[in-house]
């Protein structure tokens, strides 16, 4: 083996790398194929000025990249930050490039993160990032901000993953008295099936399904939402389960970076209430969370503008304190 695997093999996408220098400023746009935890791993990296903070995003899911709908909450922050969008291991784009049927765990996607956020320190020169999560994202978010708060100039998990087994244990009880109320007698009997901790993909199956329909997402009742919500489960059930074991009023009683919750009023799913409650439980040096009124689960996509402008907000009151 070559000494070059003692060093992250960074390769360019020439097709759709470039930069632009307008009066002194240096844009990016590129996506970069980078070796992470042993595989080849794929950033998409944009910002209106090279010389700005980084932010990197964490997907949730597990298995959900953002990327193709990313603009819709980065297109304000771009001039504001250098925007790391990653796919996870068996991921959208980092699935597509590695040919190989490897095992998965939650010690490996926590590795992986960090080893990300370390490599946009050393490739930009910066001391500190700012992180983001989204959802499952705030497994590997908050792995770092406990064991690693020196690489983090802020943390900011949106609709972060708390304790998945009370969360669930809300949402199921919600979805009973709405299946009661409106008379859904399928709705009835398939939730009456679950059993928390889910055993199995059916439990975690009837939940979601009926999660969907009752937030009124598009096709959630159809038998082709079905078959990819398993075909999902092969690879990431077991992972959620595994997740489910622990939570964060145990793990992750103090935290030493600042971080900032935003929470959906109306996120029935990684439940707001406990989110709510563990902010509160949680002691750290500089803690606040914002409230997102119109939002459930995906405030990405509800108030996006208000998203950027008050993670814009915490860059500048940072760069405020340190003049």
């Amino acid at each position: 083996m070559t000494k070059i695997y003692l060093f992250y093999l960074v390769l360019f996408f020439p097709f759709v790398c470039s930069s632009q220098t307008t009066n002194s400023i240096i844009k990016i746009d590129t996506t970069e194929i980078v070796q992470i935890g042993g595989i080849k791993q794929f950033l998409s990296i944009k910002g209106n000025n090279i010389e700005n903070p980084v932010l990197l995003i964490l997907h949730g899911g597990p298995g959900k990249s953002l990327i193709a709908f990313s603009e819709k909450f980065t297109d304000k922050l771009k001039n504001e930050f250098v925007i790391v969008n990653w796919d996870q291991r068996k991921t959208g784009e980092t699935q597509k490039i590695n040919n190989i049927n490897d095992s998965i765990n939650i010690n490996l996607l926590k590795s992986d993160a960090l080893e990300v956020v370390k490599y946009l320190i050393n490739k930009f020169q910066h001391k500190k990032i700012y992180l983001v999560s989204h959802s499952f994202g705030s497994v590997m978010g908050f792995d770092i901000a406990i064991k690693h708060p020196e690489l983090l100039y802020a943390y900011i998990p949106i609709s972060p993953v708390v304790d998945a087994n009370k969360s669930s244990i809300l949402t199921i009880k919600s979805l009973k008295k709405w299946a009661i109320k409106t008379k859904n007698e399928a709705a009835k009997n398939e939730l009456e099936k679950i059993k928390i901790p889910y055993k199995d993909e059916n439990d975690f199956f009837f939940a979601q399904k009926w999660l969907f329909i009752h937030n009124e997402v598009d096709g959630a009742e159809t038998e082709n939402f079905k078959n990819n919500y398993y075909d999902w489960m092969n690879i990431w059930f077991p992972i959620w389960k595994k997740n489910a074991e622990s939570n964060l009023f145990v793990t992750a009683p103090k935290i030493d970076c600042s971080i900032y919750f935003f929470i959906g009023n109306f996120d029935n799913q990684t439940h707001h209430l406990i989110a709510k409650k563990y902010f509160k439980f949680l002691k750290a040096k500089n803690k606040k969370k914002i409230k997102f009124k119109n939002s459930g689960h995906t405030i990405l996509n509800t108030e996006s503008e208000k998203l950027q402008n008050t993670i814009i907000d915490i860059k500048n009151a940072y760069q405020n304190l340190k003049l």
